[in-house]
């Protein structure tokens, strides 16, 4: 595996004691860590640490400790393997932004501050509006736009094969979640989320987002980096632009993203990231494809090796 593709996780992966291990025993990895704190103004590695739960999954906090927890892993990783050359990289939701600062499309801070206002506007969206998600199990697309169009919520997640988010008004969604069957969809499971995401319920988030990455200063990514609401590489910084600020209220083409990827020839996946939720999507959408997943001291041991 000499040239993987990278991929950070998105919001839902976070859990109570996330890099913990690495903070504590890396000089990096703290060094990292201390910017943060210092740049948010509260102990963010105090709540990945410590918790208590309901804290780290407030939108405003989990969306800066992925990220964080992205760029030291990935920061430990390529101070144990120098010569490791990333051929691209992708990010579910809240990821691509992780994976914009992988590759340099902005610096370590700003992409902080910027998952940080993301998260807080997308929390304060979902306090204004009443919201929800469900998951659609074993449907194709085409079933699933029909069904969200007949309840009017929008279609969220493309994540994998058989496995669709939808999102909108609490009320739209129970009633998709009530039609499913009649749609030729097997299983609809109402999801435990703040609000709708990745809907039009989260315009206002999107509209200051956007006002936020125009003040940020954005250059060409070092490697190609695959947007989720386009589902292809971006480069140029109006282009980049776009699809973060698009992606908060589009939906999340993971899918094609991946088939874009091994369409040009990647079939080696590094994931940064809680848990193995990547890993599981990928192997749903290319079977081919190999998957490393990086969360701790101990799985970042077994990657090297498995690398080197």
């Amino acid at each position: 595996m000499t040239q993987p593709v990278l991929l950070f996780s998105g919001q839902g992966a976070q859990k109570v004691g996330m890099a913990r291990d690495w903070i504590e025993s890396s000089p990096v990895a703290r060094e990292l860590a201390d910017q943060a704190d210092a740049a948010l103004g509260y102990s963010l590695t105090e709540i990945m640490f410590d918790g208590p739960a309901e804290n780290l999954t407030a939108t405003s906090k989990c969306q800066p400790a992925l990220y964080l927890h992205g760029l030291i892993g990935l920061a430990l990783l390529k101070e144990r393997l120098p010569n490791l050359q990333p051929a691209a990289a992708a990010g579910l939701s809240l990821g691509e932004f992780t994976a914009h600062a992988a590759a340099g499309t902005f610096s370590f801070i700003d992409g902080l501050k910027l998952v940080s206002q993301r998260g807080t506007f997308m929390e304060e969206s979902c306090n204004a509006t009443d919201g929800a998600m469900a998951a659609l199990i074993g449907g194709d697309e085409e079933k699933v736009r029909a069904l969200a169009e007949a309840t009017d919520v929008d279609v969220a997640n493309l994540n994998a094969p058989g496995q669709i988010v939808i999102s909108g008004t609490s009320a739209g969604i129970d009633d998709a979640v009530g039609k499913a069957k009649e749609f030729g969809i097997r299983r609809a499971i109402k999801l435990n989320v703040a609000g709708a995401y990745h809907s039009r319920l989260m315009a206002a988030a999107q509209e200051k987002l956007a006002v936020e990455l125009a003040g940020t200063t954005i250059t060409s990514p070092v490697i190609p980096i695959v947007a989720n609401f386009t589902a292809a590489a971006v480069s140029s910084e109006d282009e980049i632009r776009s699809a973060l600020t698009s992606q908060v209220t589009g939906s999340v083409r993971w899918i094609e993203s991946i088939q874009h990827l091994v369409a040009q020839g990647h079939t080696s996946f590094i994931e940064i990231g809680p848990g193995k939720v990547l890993a599981g999507l990928v192997a749903k959408i290319a079977s081919d494809a190999t998957v490393i997943s990086i969360e701790d001291a101990a799985s970042l041991e077994a990657a090297v090796e498995a690398l080197a």
